[in-house]
């Protein structure tokens, strides 16, 4: 299944030539036990059974009461009605929940797989995903994944068995019946699934991308409003995205006309398959063959038969959906972490205690897909107490020499933390002792108080605010309301400089005695970058506690120890 990941693991039985996992591996694991699918399938049947046989009953009671037979006589035919009739709502509710139970346990058990399969890959490993097309795969896709027991696997099994039974059924009155119910089964059945991949199976297939595609313009055209205002280019998206709405809106209905046109083609099929019966037993019937309501019962039974068997086309469109949802699916989801990123190892040495030493020789790394390294034979030495600047033009490597620090990227050569090598530990252990603080800081849509307790959720309200006095914020949160003060979502509410603050506030909640600081004056005012990088350094050093610099802007001598310069460049 997709969720067997184990730690330490870069190669998978059930993966593509590309890397991927494999399709069939997604819908197996969307697939219930059949302990658990089974009870389900017997309710579906009993209840489409119970259906037609509902129909069969009645039209018998109702031509044999016709003739005026005893009471008596009718009694169990009454009886049965009756038991049909409760049993089919019965049997469908059980079903519905028995189902969607196995269903839904088997669509948590495949969620959790993809996003364990995601885990070791994040951040890097899917710099290269679009943001609606990774939530399109991870929320919708999977999700319709359940389509394949309740509205595949279900449908199939209990159209095929009820049919099936109803033409034993039947044969046992009458063989030309029997004969003509199955012709227009098997020829409606046929002509509605022609019509669906004729006209909707493009259809079903687009829909879901164009959705995704949508959802990205739309979040393009909301994050970037101010940009594209400023350059006149907000009508040139604007169009795109009406044109994407048009799209979806043309699929849609393109869909919904299958759809109405295979509801008219089963209409049609059991009036004809009805007319069919009616001419096939009247002989029959004249040489007295068969009785009155046994006629009436034959030629009204391909009615709720068909109607059954109506769910065939369902289940052939909802194929269609769930194996794109499976591809798309394993177009996002490695089967295999790619060499460019560390794995946890099968037995994680201990870490070191204390405020340990890093040591980088050698040390090369590069980005996923990307042949070019990113950095090459670097050396660095950092210890505790170091206030250490990397600076560099754009696109030297500090990004990437972050990112192989907290262990987001693996790389060759020796780095050691507390003269231990970092691929003997857990990549998670290796991120608690050393915390980086991104140029682009992330603020949840919370208030200032969840924001900072993400790094230590035992931390009090006085623990917050003297981690806020440390990085010249406390005055800032008493002014804005105090710890329940929202900050927007993505912080919008607060300033580049303030962001930052809250950032390393966050950081110097959870104490790691390595901090990273990656282009902490990237979304400053220039003449407040200096004064900002002094409080950061000066709230951020201690004598346990390393600070690494990463900064593209002249840093003073006075605030640091060291430099380092990187000369790459990507």
């Amino acid at each position: 299944m997709i969720g067997d990941a184990r730690p330490g693991t870069r190669n998978r039985t059930e993966s593509r030539a590309d890397g991927r996992t494999d399709q069939r591996a997604v819908l197996r694991a969307a697939v219930p036990p059949v302990r658990a699918a089974l009870p389900a399938l017997a309710l579906g049947v009993l209840a489409s059974g119970s259906a037609v046989a509902l129909l069969a009953t009645s039209a018998w009671l109702i031509a044999r009461s016709a003739e005026q037979p005893p009471i008596l006589f009718l009694g169990f035919a009454i009886v049965g009605v009756r038991a049909f009739a409760l049993g089919r709502a019965v049997f469908r509710y059980l079903e519905r929940l028995v189902g969607h139970d196995a269903a839904f346990r088997a669509l948590t058990g495949l969620r959790v797989g993809v996003f364990r399969r995601l885990l070791p890959v994040a951040p890097d490993g899917l710099r290269g995903a679009r943001r609606g097309t990774l939530l399109t795969a991870l929320v919708r896709d999977v999700d319709a994944l359940q389509d394949l027991p309740l509205r595949v696997l279900q449908p199939l099994v209990t159209a095929l068995t009820v049919a099936g039974l109803a033409v034993v059924g039947v044969a046992w009155v009458d063989a030309a019946a029997a004969t003509a119910l199955a012709v227009g089964i098997v020829l409606t059945a046929v002509s509605a699934a022609l019509v669906l991949r004729l006209v909707s199976r493009r259809a079903d297939v687009r829909i879901a991308p164009l959705r995704a595609a949508l959802m990205d313009a739309v979040l393009e055209y909301v994050s970037r409003w101010e940009t594209l205002r400023a350059f006149g280019a907000d009508a040139d998206h604007r169009a795109r995205v009406l044109d994407l709405d048009r799209q979806l809106r043309r699929q849609e209905t393109r869909q919904a006309a299958a759809a109405g046109s295979v509801a008219a083609l089963f209409t049609l099929g059991a009036g004809l398959t009805l007319l069919a019966t009616l001419l096939v037993t009247q002989p029959s019937f004249a040489q007295g063959g068969i009785t009155g309501p046994q006629l009436v019962m034959l030629v009204l039974v391909p009615l709720a038969v068909l109607e059954v068997v109506a769910a065939l086309p369902g289940a052939l469109s909802a194929w269609w959906r769930v194996r794109a949802s499976a591809e798309r699916i394993t177009a996002v989801v490695p089967a295999a972490v790619p060499a460019e990123l560390p794995v946890r190892p099968e037995r994680p040495a201990m870490v070191p205690s204390g405020a340990p030493v890093i040591r980088l020789r050698g040390v090369t790394a590069r980005w996923p897909g990307e042949g070019v390294p990113a950095i090459a034979d670097l050396d660095l030495d950092l210890a505790p107490g170091d206030r250490l600047v990397v600076e560099g033009s754009s696109g030297a490597g500090k990004t990437t020499l972050a990112h192989v620090l907290v262990r987001f990227l693996d790389h060759e050569g020796s780095y050691t933390l507390g003269g231990v090598d970092v691929r003997t530990l857990d990549p998670d252990e290796v991120r608690r002792r050393v915390v980086l603080c991104e140029q682009s800081p992330h603020l949840f849509d919370e208030s200032i108080r969840q924001n900072l307790l993400f790094a230590r959720d035992t931390a009090t309200d006085g623990d917050l605010l003297r981690v806020l006095e440390r990085v010249g914020l406390g005055d800032w949160c008493r002014e804005r309301g105090g710890l329940d003060a929202p900050v927007g979502e993505r912080g919008r509410l607060v300033s580049g400089g303030e962001a930052q603050r809250l950032s390393l506030a966050r950081a110097l909640l959870a104490d790691p005695p390595v901090l990273v600081l990656d282009e902490p004056t990237a979304n400053v005012d220039p003449d407040r970058a200096e004064s900002l990088l002094g409080e950061l350094l000066g709230a951020a050093a201690g004598p346990d506690r390393a600070v690494l610099v990463i900064s593209h802007t002249p840093v003073p001598d006075a605030l640091v120890t060291g430099r380092h310069r990187l000369l790459g460049e990507r």
